[in-house]
């Protein structure tokens, strides 16, 4: 992978800005520093090595040369978006998820936004943004997806089984998959606030009608995490997720957030 075979393959697409870096700390790192200077809408920034990526929770996510794909999205919400902002969270996993499933790999969301096939995870997404007084003034979504077996960390180091997208048998190239991905989220951003993307979205989240635990981190200054285990029944409007529970329906909103199938 190297820039001018990125910026030929992404001519066709309106990208604001591109940057690509062989090897970078972190791509939100880069992206969000971007934001602050002035960054246009759809500005991108890929790195073929990540070595202080991170994922959800401050989790390592690293990107060895030459074997995963990652990338981070600058996006400048419009007033209507701002309105609906939690659904940022699931643009990228949803993209994801629709990209792999029509080449024949079945794919769905790990609730908030990380992808899995076949039960283990494959993708994660990491959604920060940068805030003017009470707006927000960007969105930067991190995607990290592993694309070659050389991607996935051993078992000793993650918190929930991993694969990769060739170990499970879609052999597509980094750069035809980057294509493909942004020109998923562009096509579905107008659908942001839409019931449709709702839909689309529980419909394409793991563990429907299962049960799980949740468990959700303390908020700022308080201690000690909270636990819930339910029938995974779907999604609110913003995007926060339904849960069943012996003493009734709980809505768990985004946070830090882990979920795990009980």
């Amino acid at each position: 992978m190297d820039e001018k075979q990125l910026r030929k393959s992404l001519a066709d697409l309106s990208l604001g800005g591109f940057r690509f870096y062989k090897q970078t700390g972190s791509t939100n790192d880069v992206a969000l520093a971007w934001a602050t200077e002035g960054a246009a809408d759809l500005s991108l920034v890929v790195a073929d090595e990540q070595t202080s990526g991170r994922g959800r929770s401050g989790r390592r996510w690293l990107t060895p040369p030459g074997t995963a794909l990652a990338l981070s999205l600058i996006l400048h919400p419009n007033p209507s978006e701002n309105f609906h902002f939690s659904h940022f969270s699931g643009l990228g996993s949803l993209a994801l998820t629709q990209i792999f499933s029509e080449r024949g790999l079945p794919a769905q969301v790990k609730w908030p936004n990380d992808v899995l096939i076949g039960g283990r995870k494959a993708a994660g997404i990491l959604a920060e943004a940068v805030w003017m007084g009470d707006q927000v003034e960007s969105v930067v979504i991190g995607i990290g997806v592993n694309v070659l077996p050389e991607s996935v960390p051993p078992s000793s180091e993650v918190h929930f089984p991993a694969t990769s997208i060739h170990s499970e048998g879609l052999k597509i190239d980094r750069i035809e998959l980057l294509h493909d991905l942004l020109s998923r989220v562009i096509s579905l951003r107008p659908q942001l606030g839409k019931e449709r993307f709702i839909q689309a979205w529980e419909k394409s989240l793991a563990f429907m009608n299962k049960t799980v635990q949740i468990w959700s981190e303390p908020a700022a200054g308080q201690t000690g995490s909270t636990s819930h285990t339910g029938t995974l029944l779907g999604l609110e409007a913003d995007g926060a997720l339904r849960l069943e529970t012996a003493s009734g329906i709980q809505i768990i909103q985004f946070g830090e957030i882990r979920l795990r199938p009980v």
